[in-house]
């Protein structure tokens, strides 16, 4: 009898790749000195395996794309169906996360679309127009998504551009993994966390990664909802999430059938939707989270697994993101990929933070590095950032975050549909439709300028050459 080992055999490979890192943290200082994840190490270890090694033993990266798809959905989905125990919500928080977010995805949008339209008009007048859309799509959705909606625009015609979207999205997790550390030492030097948390951040155990023996976490009591003789905690609450997984796959293809009776553009919306997966996968957790509520058994949901859930998807996740990056591609589209990631990483870098310390008004370090991380390496990256200073997300940055994708999700529906302009403009051969795309992102920026205003009260202008407002956040 034979069975498929595909899956395993790159899970294994990844895992120990990833116990190798763990073994490098903990013994070499510049690992500790930058808190770099273990995760980026372990895909950057990879890396060379895949490109040049495992295929001549006929391995492909087929595998690690389907877990870098699968589980930024499932890290999505354990984080939406952690439950608040506060019971205010603050309204203004969750809108102001969604502006500082859709503001990222409108000035990606659009420094990546103007950096295309002028290499098209200068050095490289057959790039695809659409190219810039990858800043947005691979930065700020996501390696998976990026690849989904590029091997959309494979299927149109446009060769290799599901490994471009796959290689902007490993290259999000560099920008925001070296970026946000640098940030997180930065801020903890010029005090924009507290000295409890910059002592906490300074324990050996932090540093290294490993604990030690005798040594061990507080953390809060696991209660286990279920009896172990019956069911595992673990298992009870994996099967909550992959449960709620699967109503999401049901329900977007359900839509995905009815939006074909539409014709090509209802496929063409179609497939941008399965690109956008995980924020589809949250709002199905929020409708299940509100259903357990309703019956009043939210109690079944266990916070703490859900958020080691999370965190085993995204470790896993990173990893195989980096690893599976194309070399091959990379040489091939150097060019616009060094200009439109470089250029776009840069400007998300200092306007999210200039903006984000000037909108935010309570934790302001922590939703800043979340969202930093969320608009350059996607979610996960953002999670795994925060937990650097807020290991047991008991701030209400990623609360908010979770809250806030859905308003985010119906602002960004307009940047949704007409992602395939350029592709279909090209096909014709013309850059009209590319030029009213550029339009649409101008106008949201115009929109999230007008929400700072709103937001940000008499902070809006103060100190502008300050790229920090000096607060402790």
């Amino acid at each position: 009898m034979t069975f498929s080992w595909h899956f395993l055999i790159d899970m294994g490979i990844i895992g120990g790749a990833l116990m190798i890192a763990t073994w490098m943290r903990s013994k070499i200082k510049f690992f500790q000195r930058f808190l770099i994840p273990n995760a980026l190490t372990a895909g950057f270890l990879l890396f060379p395996l895949y490109n040049w090694v495992f295929p001549l033993l006929d391995m492909g990266t087929m595998s690690l794309k389907n877990i870098v798809y699968h589980f930024l959905n499932i890290s999505f989905i354990a984080m939406t169906l952690r439950v608040s125990k506060e019971k205010r919500r603050s309204s203004r928080d969750v809108f102001a996360t969604s502006t500082m977010v859709l503001s990222q995805y409108a000035i990606q949008c659009f420094l990546g679309t103007i950096i295309t339209i002028i290499l098209i008009k200068t050095i490289i007048p057959d790039l695809f127009p659409g190219f810039g859309l990858f800043a947005v799509l691979g930065y700020s959705l996501g390696p998976g998504q990026a690849f989904a909606i590029g091997s959309g625009w494979e299927a149109m015609g446009f060769e290799g551009l599901g490994s471009v979207g796959l290689t902007f999205g490993a290259l999000g997790f560099v920008w925001a993994s070296f970026g946000g550390i640098f940030l997180v030492n930065y801020g903890m030097r010029k005090g924009w966390v507290s000295k409890e948390e910059k002592a906490r951040i300074d324990e050996r155990n932090v540093r290294q990664g490993v604990l030690h023996r005798g040594e061990s976490i507080k953390s809060s009591e696991v209660t286990n909802i279920t009896n172990p003789e019956a069911i595992d905690p673990l298992a009870f609450s994996s099967g909550l999430v992959l449960a709620t997984y699967l109503l999401a796959f049901l329900g977007l293809t359900g839509l995905s059938r009815l939006l074909g009776l539409l014709g090509n553009s209802g496929v063409m919306l179609a497939t941008n939707l399965w690109g956008i997966m995980f924020i589809f996968c949250g709002l199905t957790a929020m409708v299940v989270k509100a259903f357990l509520k309703g019956l009043r058994i939210e109690f079944i949901i266990d916070n703490q697994r859900m958020t080691r859930i999370s965190g085993f998807s995204v470790d896993f996740m990173v990893a195989s993101a980096i690893a599976a990056i194309s070399a091959a591609v990379v040489a091939e589209y150097w060019i616009p990929i060094a200009l439109v990631a470089g250029l776009t990483g840069l400007a998300t870098t200092f306007t999210h933070i200039w903006l984000s310390s000037r909108v935010f008004q309570d934790h302001v370090f922590y939703r800043t590095i979340l969202i930093y991380g969320a608009a350059t390496g996607t979610l996960p990256t953002g999670l795994a950032l925060l937990r650097i200073i807020d290991p047991q997300f008991e701030t209400p940055a990623s609360r908010d975050f979770m809250i806030s994708a859905g308003l985010t999700f119906v602002a960004a529906i307009p940047i949704i549909l007409t992602a395939n302009m350029p592709a279909v403009g090209a096909l014709n051969g013309t850059l009209k439709p590319t030029y009213q795309v550029l339009g649409l992102y101008t106008l949201y920026i115009l929109i999230c300028f007008v929400a700072y205003l709103l937001l940000s009260g008499r902070r809006k202008f103060e100190n502008p050459s300050s790229i920090w407002f000096k607060r402790l956040g």
